[in-house]
């Protein structure tokens, strides 16, 4: 799926969606679902990071008569030292963002007002590394640009995007699901399931 193509469709939200304000939320019914062998809910997503990198505003601007859209969007499956969890933005493992290593899985551009994966799409059946260790001086200046996505291409911020990825941190890092700390791990097994969930934004 390339940025600018027609996708998804416009349509009513069906009775059964389930209204989530964002990511949280979304990914812990998602998970929920998972762990119990159920079918994964449909979601009306009325903000987020993953809103906004399907076009929404991701619920910070004034409300509209815009008709909902329905698309269906990938998800991202990650073993956390053996421990299944899911996530439907990102995931981020990281101590501070001024030192140490930052490593991103992105399955949509956008964490909070900053385009860290600026070639992420939720619905491509890929994820997007973002994996960095910068020093003070080039990490400020990376970051004065997340923003507009500028940041990348840069050599020292590894960049790459597959169906599947393995990360070894290392040491033990906080991990966190869509803004959402799920502990500490240092290895990582993700994946994508591709078209898995069905959202209206």
């Amino acid at each position: 799926m390339k940025r600018g193509e027609h996708w998804g469709e416009p349509s009513p939200v069906p009775d059964d969606a389930v209204s989530v304000s964002g990511d949280k939320e979304a990914r812990r019914l998602v998970a929920d679902a998972r762990r119990a062998g159920k079918p994964l809910p449909r979601l009306h997503l009325t903000g987020g990071d993953l809103a906004r990198g399907l076009g929404g505003d991701g619920g910070v601007g004034p409300p509209t008569d815009r008709a909902p859209t329905h698309v269906r969007v990938d998800i991202g499956a990650v073993l956390i030292d053996g421990r299944l969890d899911w996530f439907v933005a990102h995931l981020v493992a990281r101590g501070s963002w001024l030192r140490g290593r930052v490593v991103v899985v992105a399955n949509s551009d956008f964490i909070g007002e900053w385009n860290v994966a600026p070639r992420a799409h939720p619905g491509d059946g890929l994820l997007d590394l973002v994996d960095s260790d910068l020093g003070l001086s080039d990490r400020l200046k990376a970051r004065s640009r997340l923003r507009s996505g500028t940041h990348l291409p840069h050599p020292g911020i590894l960049s790459r995007r597959a169906s599947a990825l393995q990360v070894d941190l290392e040491r033990p890092t906080t991990i966190r699901l869509d803004g959402e700390s799920v502990g500490q791990a240092s290895k990582l097994s993700i994946r994508t399931e591709p078209a898995a969930l069905e959202i209206w934004i």
